[in-house]
Protein backbone atom coordinates (compact mmCIF):
# COMPACT_ATOMS: atom_id res chain seq x y z
CA UNK A 1 0.00 0.00 0.00
CA UNK A 2 1.47 3.53 -0.87
CA UNK A 3 2.19 6.16 1.48
CA UNK A 4 -0.77 8.35 -0.21
CA UNK A 5 -3.51 5.66 0.90
CA UNK A 6 -2.85 5.49 4.48
CA UNK A 7 -4.18 8.70 4.98
CA UNK A 8 -7.85 8.86 5.48
CA UNK A 9 -10.36 10.34 3.02
CA UNK A 10 -10.48 14.13 4.65
CA UNK A 11 -6.68 14.29 4.86
CA UNK A 12 -6.20 13.25 0.90
CA UNK A 13 -8.92 15.47 0.50
CA UNK A 14 -7.23 18.30 1.94
CA UNK A 15 -4.08 17.59 0.68
CA UNK A 16 -5.33 17.28 -2.96
CA UNK A 17 -7.17 20.45 -2.84
CA UNK A 18 -4.41 22.40 -1.38
CA UNK A 19 -1.76 20.86 -4.25
CA UNK A 20 -4.20 21.80 -6.76
CA UNK A 21 -4.71 25.60 -5.42
CA UNK A 22 -1.29 25.89 -5.89
CA UNK A 23 -0.69 24.23 -9.27
CA UNK A 24 -3.93 26.69 -10.71
CA UNK A 25 -2.21 29.80 -8.87
CA UNK A 26 1.07 28.78 -11.50
CA UNK A 27 -0.83 30.33 -13.99
CA UNK A 28 1.07 33.89 -12.94
CA UNK A 29 4.03 31.98 -14.50
CA UNK A 30 3.00 33.20 -17.65
CA UNK A 31 2.79 37.07 -16.53
CA UNK A 32 6.15 38.02 -16.84
CA UNK A 33 6.37 36.65 -20.69
CA UNK A 34 4.13 39.65 -21.67
CA UNK A 35 7.39 42.14 -22.25
CA UNK A 36 8.85 38.75 -24.58
CA UNK A 37 5.48 38.29 -26.43
CA UNK A 38 5.90 41.96 -27.60
CA UNK A 39 9.34 41.54 -28.67
CA UNK A 40 8.87 38.36 -30.41
CA UNK A 41 5.66 39.28 -32.05
CA UNK A 42 7.02 43.07 -32.76
CA UNK A 43 3.46 44.22 -31.40
CA UNK A 44 3.17 46.92 -28.73
CA UNK A 45 3.35 46.33 -25.06
CA UNK A 46 0.06 47.47 -24.70
CA UNK A 47 -1.43 45.04 -27.39
CA UNK A 48 0.53 41.94 -25.36
CA UNK A 49 -1.12 43.21 -21.95
CA UNK A 50 -4.48 41.98 -23.91
CA UNK A 51 -2.78 38.35 -22.78
CA UNK A 52 -4.62 38.66 -19.78
CA UNK A 53 -7.96 40.25 -21.25
CA UNK A 54 -8.58 36.98 -23.16
CA UNK A 55 -7.65 35.24 -20.03
CA UNK A 56 -10.79 37.27 -17.93
CA UNK A 57 -12.88 37.27 -21.06
CA UNK A 58 -12.90 33.37 -20.68
CA UNK A 59 -12.89 33.39 -16.62
CA UNK A 60 -16.30 35.33 -17.47
CA UNK A 61 -17.37 33.29 -20.30
CA UNK A 62 -17.12 29.79 -17.92
CA UNK A 63 -18.80 30.47 -15.25
CA UNK A 64 -22.40 29.38 -17.04
CA UNK A 65 -19.94 26.53 -17.70
CA UNK A 66 -18.67 25.90 -14.35
CA UNK A 67 -22.38 26.01 -12.80
CA UNK A 68 -23.51 23.78 -15.10
CA UNK A 69 -20.90 20.97 -14.15
CA UNK A 70 -20.77 21.26 -10.72
CA UNK A 71 -24.37 20.84 -10.44
CA UNK A 72 -24.95 17.93 -12.72
CA UNK A 73 -21.43 16.20 -12.20
CA UNK A 74 -20.25 17.29 -8.85
CA UNK A 75 -17.06 18.78 -7.73
CA UNK A 76 -14.31 15.79 -8.34
CA UNK A 77 -15.44 16.27 -11.95
CA UNK A 78 -14.84 19.72 -12.62
CA UNK A 79 -11.77 19.45 -10.71
CA UNK A 80 -10.53 17.43 -13.33
CA UNK A 81 -11.89 18.70 -15.97
CA UNK A 82 -10.92 22.55 -15.64
CA UNK A 83 -6.86 21.30 -15.31
CA UNK A 84 -7.00 19.22 -17.73
CA UNK A 85 -8.56 21.70 -20.34
CA UNK A 86 -6.26 23.78 -18.68
CA UNK A 87 -3.75 21.80 -19.72
CA UNK A 88 -4.34 21.18 -23.10
CA UNK A 89 -5.17 24.95 -23.98
CA UNK A 90 -1.51 25.70 -22.60
CA UNK A 91 0.13 23.10 -25.27
CA UNK A 92 -1.85 24.48 -28.21
CA UNK A 93 -1.03 28.05 -27.00
CA UNK A 94 3.10 26.84 -26.60
CA UNK A 95 2.82 25.96 -30.17
CA UNK A 96 1.01 28.98 -31.73
CA UNK A 97 2.72 31.06 -34.49
CA UNK A 98 0.78 34.18 -34.26
CA UNK A 99 0.17 36.08 -30.91
CA UNK A 100 -3.52 36.86 -32.13
CA UNK A 101 -3.67 32.97 -32.38
CA UNK A 102 -2.48 32.85 -28.99
CA UNK A 103 -5.18 34.95 -27.25
CA UNK A 104 -8.00 31.33 -28.31
CA UNK A 105 -6.31 29.11 -25.79
CA UNK A 106 -5.52 31.54 -23.69
CA UNK A 107 -9.36 32.22 -23.80
CA UNK A 108 -9.81 28.53 -23.11
CA UNK A 109 -7.46 28.79 -20.23
CA UNK A 110 -9.59 31.43 -18.55
CA UNK A 111 -12.91 28.75 -19.12
CA UNK A 112 -10.53 26.08 -17.37
CA UNK A 113 -9.67 28.24 -14.76
CA UNK A 114 -13.01 29.40 -13.98
CA UNK A 115 -14.20 25.63 -13.62
CA UNK A 116 -11.64 24.87 -11.30
CA UNK A 117 -11.48 27.52 -9.13
CA UNK A 118 -15.09 27.42 -8.65
CA UNK A 119 -15.30 23.51 -7.80
CA UNK A 120 -12.03 24.17 -4.76
CA UNK A 121 -14.62 26.79 -3.20
CA UNK A 122 -17.14 24.24 -3.46
CA UNK A 123 -15.37 21.09 -2.16
CA UNK A 124 -14.37 23.24 0.62
CA UNK A 125 -11.31 25.11 -0.20
CA UNK A 126 -10.64 29.14 -1.27
CA UNK A 127 -7.19 29.59 -0.05
CA UNK A 128 -5.25 32.28 -1.37
CA UNK A 129 -1.73 30.91 -2.96
CA UNK A 130 1.78 30.69 -2.12
CA UNK A 131 3.16 31.53 -5.34
CA UNK A 132 6.33 30.95 -6.18
CA UNK A 133 5.07 30.80 -10.00
CA UNK A 134 6.11 34.32 -11.53
CA UNK A 135 9.83 33.71 -10.66
CA UNK A 136 9.74 30.52 -11.96
CA UNK A 137 8.15 32.17 -15.67
CA UNK A 138 10.40 34.42 -15.78
CA UNK A 139 13.60 32.14 -15.30
CA UNK A 140 11.98 29.95 -17.92
CA UNK A 141 11.13 33.31 -19.98
CA UNK A 142 14.88 34.16 -20.05
CA UNK A 143 16.56 30.13 -20.18
CA UNK A 144 14.12 28.50 -22.51
CA UNK A 145 11.36 31.39 -24.12
CA UNK A 146 8.17 32.46 -23.21
CA UNK A 147 6.84 28.97 -24.75
CA UNK A 148 8.40 26.88 -22.27
CA UNK A 149 6.37 28.92 -19.72
CA UNK A 150 3.32 27.30 -21.29
CA UNK A 151 4.10 24.03 -21.46
CA UNK A 152 5.44 24.22 -17.67
CA UNK A 153 1.59 25.72 -17.01
CA UNK A 154 0.54 22.85 -19.07
CA UNK A 155 2.44 20.00 -16.58
CA UNK A 156 1.36 21.46 -13.74
CA UNK A 157 -2.51 21.42 -14.93
CA UNK A 158 -1.69 18.19 -16.14
CA UNK A 159 -0.75 17.37 -12.07
CA UNK A 160 -3.81 19.00 -10.59
CA UNK A 161 -6.09 16.83 -12.91
CA UNK A 162 -4.36 13.29 -11.66
CA UNK A 163 -5.21 14.58 -8.01
CA UNK A 164 -8.47 15.72 -9.04
CA UNK A 165 -9.42 11.74 -8.89
CA UNK A 166 -8.66 11.06 -5.19
CA UNK A 167 -11.35 13.65 -4.37
CA UNK A 168 -14.50 12.16 -3.05
CA UNK A 169 -17.54 13.52 -4.80
CA UNK A 170 -20.39 14.18 -2.46
CA UNK A 171 -23.36 14.75 -5.20
CA UNK A 172 -25.99 12.79 -4.18
CA UNK A 173 -27.23 10.64 -6.88
CA UNK A 174 -30.78 11.23 -7.83
CA UNK A 175 -31.32 14.65 -6.71
CA UNK A 176 -33.89 16.33 -7.49
CA UNK A 177 -33.31 19.00 -9.91
CA UNK A 178 -34.95 22.52 -9.62
CA UNK A 179 -36.10 23.81 -12.53
CA UNK A 180 -37.36 27.92 -13.08
CA UNK A 181 -38.71 29.64 -15.86
CA UNK A 182 -35.78 30.80 -17.92
CA UNK A 183 -35.42 33.44 -20.51
CA UNK A 184 -34.47 32.56 -23.99
CA UNK A 185 -32.13 34.50 -26.23
CA UNK A 186 -30.86 38.03 -26.39
CA UNK A 187 -33.23 40.27 -27.79
CA UNK A 188 -34.18 43.78 -26.65
CA UNK A 189 -37.06 42.05 -24.87
CA UNK A 190 -35.12 39.30 -23.51
CA UNK A 191 -32.56 41.93 -21.85
CA UNK A 192 -35.24 43.61 -20.47
CA UNK A 193 -36.75 40.68 -18.86
CA UNK A 194 -33.33 40.04 -17.78
CA UNK A 195 -32.64 43.26 -15.84
CA UNK A 196 -35.81 43.28 -14.35
CA UNK A 197 -35.48 40.00 -12.78
CA UNK A 198 -32.01 41.77 -11.28
CA UNK A 199 -33.54 44.61 -10.18
CA UNK A 200 -36.36 42.49 -8.22
CA UNK A 201 -33.66 40.20 -6.90
CA UNK A 202 -31.66 43.83 -5.57
CA UNK A 203 -34.76 44.91 -4.02
CA UNK A 204 -35.17 41.50 -1.74
CA UNK A 205 -32.52 42.74 0.07
CA UNK A 206 -33.39 44.91 3.32
CA UNK A 207 -34.09 48.50 1.83
CA UNK A 208 -31.29 49.65 5.06
CA UNK A 209 -29.09 47.41 3.21
CA UNK A 210 -29.34 47.90 -0.41
CA UNK A 211 -26.42 51.20 -0.27
CA UNK A 212 -24.08 48.13 1.11
CA UNK A 213 -24.84 45.99 -0.96
CA UNK A 214 -23.86 48.27 -3.77
CA UNK A 215 -21.06 49.69 -2.82
CA UNK A 216 -19.56 45.85 -1.97
CA UNK A 217 -20.56 45.51 -5.80
CA UNK A 218 -18.29 48.61 -6.79
CA UNK A 219 -15.61 47.43 -4.48
CA UNK A 220 -15.91 43.99 -6.24
CA UNK A 221 -15.29 45.77 -9.81
CA UNK A 222 -12.29 48.17 -8.62
CA UNK A 223 -10.43 45.13 -6.44
CA UNK A 224 -11.01 43.49 -10.32
CA UNK A 225 -9.51 45.68 -12.03
CA UNK A 226 -6.53 46.85 -9.92
CA UNK A 227 -5.70 43.07 -9.83
CA UNK A 228 -5.95 42.82 -13.83
CA UNK A 229 -4.63 46.05 -14.47
CA UNK A 230 -1.39 44.76 -12.18
CA UNK A 231 -0.59 41.51 -13.89
CA UNK A 232 -1.46 43.49 -17.54
CA UNK A 233 0.80 46.65 -16.50
CA UNK A 234 2.80 46.30 -13.98
CA UNK A 235 5.68 43.45 -16.13
CA UNK A 236 4.75 46.27 -19.24
CA UNK A 237 6.11 49.19 -17.01
CA UNK A 238 8.68 47.15 -15.52
CA UNK A 239 10.19 46.38 -18.56
CA UNK A 240 9.84 49.39 -20.57
CA UNK A 241 10.05 52.36 -18.04
CA UNK A 242 12.84 50.41 -15.81
CA UNK A 243 14.55 48.03 -18.24
CA UNK A 244 13.67 44.77 -15.85
CA UNK A 245 14.30 40.88 -17.16
CA UNK A 246 11.47 38.40 -17.12
CA UNK A 247 13.79 36.92 -14.00
CA UNK A 248 13.46 41.02 -12.08
CA UNK A 249 9.62 40.73 -12.79
CA UNK A 250 8.91 37.26 -11.56
CA UNK A 251 10.44 38.17 -8.94
CA UNK A 252 8.42 40.52 -8.09
CA UNK A 253 4.97 39.00 -8.62
CA UNK A 254 6.54 36.19 -6.16
CA UNK A 255 6.74 39.26 -3.64
CA UNK A 256 3.77 40.38 -3.99
CA UNK A 257 1.96 36.41 -3.78
CA UNK A 258 4.08 36.05 -0.26
CA UNK A 259 2.46 39.52 0.62
CA UNK A 260 -1.26 37.91 -0.30
CA UNK A 261 -0.06 34.78 1.99
CA UNK A 262 1.14 36.45 4.76
CA UNK A 263 -2.04 38.30 4.86
CA UNK A 264 -4.36 34.61 5.48
CA UNK A 265 -4.12 34.79 9.10
CA UNK A 266 -4.42 38.35 9.89
CA UNK A 267 -6.68 38.92 7.54
CA UNK A 268 -8.91 36.17 8.69
CA UNK A 269 -8.51 37.74 12.67
CA UNK A 270 -9.87 41.52 11.57
CA UNK A 271 -12.54 40.29 9.08
CA UNK A 272 -13.95 38.03 12.15
CA UNK A 273 -13.17 39.98 15.23
CA UNK A 274 -12.44 43.44 14.22
CA UNK A 275 -14.78 44.46 11.78
CA UNK A 276 -15.51 43.79 7.82
CA UNK A 277 -14.80 47.63 7.13
CA UNK A 278 -11.14 47.60 9.02
CA UNK A 279 -10.38 45.03 6.23
CA UNK A 280 -12.75 45.81 2.79
CA UNK A 281 -11.81 49.83 3.49
CA UNK A 282 -7.87 48.98 3.52
CA UNK A 283 -8.28 46.72 0.15
CA UNK A 284 -9.41 49.42 -1.80
CA UNK A 285 -7.69 52.11 -0.34
CA UNK A 286 -4.21 50.83 -0.20
CA UNK A 287 -4.54 50.08 -3.63
CA UNK A 288 -5.54 53.92 -4.23
CA UNK A 289 -2.43 54.86 -3.24
CA UNK A 290 0.11 52.34 -4.84
CA UNK A 291 -1.64 53.10 -7.82
CA UNK A 292 -0.48 57.06 -7.73
CA UNK A 293 3.09 55.85 -6.78
CA UNK A 294 4.09 53.32 -8.94
CA UNK A 295 4.70 55.76 -11.54
CA UNK A 296 7.28 57.08 -10.10
CA UNK A 297 9.24 54.26 -9.11
CA UNK A 298 12.60 54.00 -10.31
CA UNK A 299 14.09 50.83 -9.46
CA UNK A 300 13.54 47.50 -8.46
CA UNK A 301 13.02 47.88 -4.87
CA UNK A 302 10.83 50.90 -4.83
CA UNK A 303 8.19 48.79 -7.18
CA UNK A 304 8.75 45.59 -5.11
CA UNK A 305 7.95 47.54 -2.22
CA UNK A 306 4.64 48.99 -3.78
CA UNK A 307 3.35 45.39 -5.25
CA UNK A 308 4.43 43.96 -2.06
CA UNK A 309 1.47 46.84 -0.63
CA UNK A 310 -1.16 45.58 -3.10
CA UNK A 311 -0.53 42.08 -1.81
CA UNK A 312 -1.47 43.30 1.40
CA UNK A 313 -4.82 44.56 0.32
CA UNK A 314 -5.53 41.74 -1.88
CA UNK A 315 -5.55 39.66 1.35
CA UNK A 316 -7.37 41.48 3.19
CA UNK A 317 -10.13 41.77 0.18
CA UNK A 318 -9.92 38.05 -0.47
CA UNK A 319 -12.78 36.78 1.85
CA UNK A 320 -14.10 40.56 3.41
CA UNK A 321 -15.97 41.62 0.01
CA UNK A 322 -17.62 38.07 -0.10
CA UNK A 323 -18.31 37.91 3.57
CA UNK A 324 -19.88 41.49 4.36
CA UNK A 325 -21.82 40.45 1.15
CA UNK A 326 -23.31 37.39 2.67
CA UNK A 327 -24.15 39.69 6.19
CA UNK A 328 -26.32 41.81 4.13
CA UNK A 329 -28.18 39.83 1.46
CA UNK A 330 -31.11 37.35 2.18
CA UNK A 331 -30.89 33.75 2.63
CA UNK A 332 -32.93 32.27 0.15
CA UNK A 333 -31.59 34.61 -2.59
CA UNK A 334 -27.72 34.58 -1.40
CA UNK A 335 -26.22 32.69 -4.20
CA UNK A 336 -27.68 34.20 -7.16
CA UNK A 337 -26.75 38.24 -5.24
CA UNK A 338 -23.25 36.69 -4.89
CA UNK A 339 -22.67 35.54 -8.44
CA UNK A 340 -24.39 39.15 -9.63
CA UNK A 341 -21.74 40.77 -7.42
CA UNK A 342 -18.86 38.99 -9.18
CA UNK A 343 -20.07 38.78 -12.83
CA UNK A 344 -19.98 42.75 -12.07
CA UNK A 345 -16.97 42.61 -11.47
CA UNK A 346 -15.92 39.87 -14.08
CA UNK A 347 -16.35 43.06 -16.53
CA UNK A 348 -14.07 44.82 -14.70
CA UNK A 349 -11.52 42.17 -14.96
CA UNK A 350 -12.19 42.39 -18.71
CA UNK A 351 -11.96 46.25 -19.45
CA UNK A 352 -9.10 47.02 -17.44
CA UNK A 353 -6.53 45.52 -19.24
CA UNK A 354 -8.32 46.33 -22.41
CA UNK A 355 -8.10 50.23 -21.60
CA UNK A 356 -5.03 49.53 -19.94
CA UNK A 357 -3.60 48.40 -22.86
CA UNK A 358 -4.70 51.31 -25.15
CA UNK A 359 -3.72 53.92 -22.54
CA UNK A 360 -0.42 52.35 -22.00
CA UNK A 361 0.31 52.54 -26.26
CA UNK A 362 -0.99 56.18 -26.43
CA UNK A 363 0.99 57.53 -23.39
CA UNK A 364 3.24 55.50 -21.16
CA UNK A 365 2.60 52.62 -19.23
CA UNK A 366 2.41 54.62 -15.91
CA UNK A 367 -0.42 56.50 -17.03
CA UNK A 368 -3.16 53.39 -16.71
CA UNK A 369 -1.88 53.15 -12.98
CA UNK A 370 -3.05 57.33 -12.76
CA UNK A 371 -6.45 56.60 -14.51
CA UNK A 372 -7.81 53.47 -12.35
CA UNK A 373 -6.85 55.71 -9.16
CA UNK A 374 -9.65 57.92 -8.61
CA UNK A 375 -12.22 54.58 -8.76
CA UNK A 376 -10.04 53.01 -5.98
CA UNK A 377 -10.40 56.31 -4.20
CA UNK A 378 -14.27 56.53 -4.89
CA UNK A 379 -14.50 52.91 -3.47
CA UNK A 380 -12.67 53.28 -0.09
CA UNK A 381 -14.55 56.24 0.33
CA UNK A 382 -17.93 54.82 -0.02
CA UNK A 383 -17.29 51.56 2.02
CA UNK A 384 -15.95 54.08 4.82
CA UNK A 385 -18.78 56.73 4.49
CA UNK A 386 -21.57 54.61 3.16
CA UNK A 387 -21.42 50.47 3.81
CA UNK A 388 -22.55 49.54 6.94
CA UNK A 389 -20.32 47.61 9.16
CA UNK A 390 -22.08 44.08 9.13
CA UNK A 391 -20.21 42.16 12.00
CA UNK A 392 -22.37 40.02 13.82
CA UNK A 393 -22.36 41.75 17.49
Amino acid sequence: MTPWLHFNPTARGLITLYSSTMMAGMWAMIVPTIPVLATSFAISPGTAAQLITALAVGRFAGMPLSGFLLDRFGARTALIAGPLMACVSALVAALMPWFALILIPVFLIGVADSIWVIAREIAGVDLVRLDHGPLIGGLLTEKLGFRAVFIAYAACAATSALLGWSVESHQQAGAPEIRAASVQGWHLQAIKQRLYALRDLFYQIAPELRPTYAVLVLATFTSFAHRVTSQSIVPVFASVMLNMTPKEIGLLFTISGLSVFVMILPAGFVIDKVGRKWATVPSTGIPAIAFLLIPFAGSFWQLAILLSFLGVSNGLSLGSLATSTYDVVPAHARGRLQAARRTIAEVGGIAAPLFGGLLADKFNPGVPFFAYAPLLILSAVLLALVARETIPR
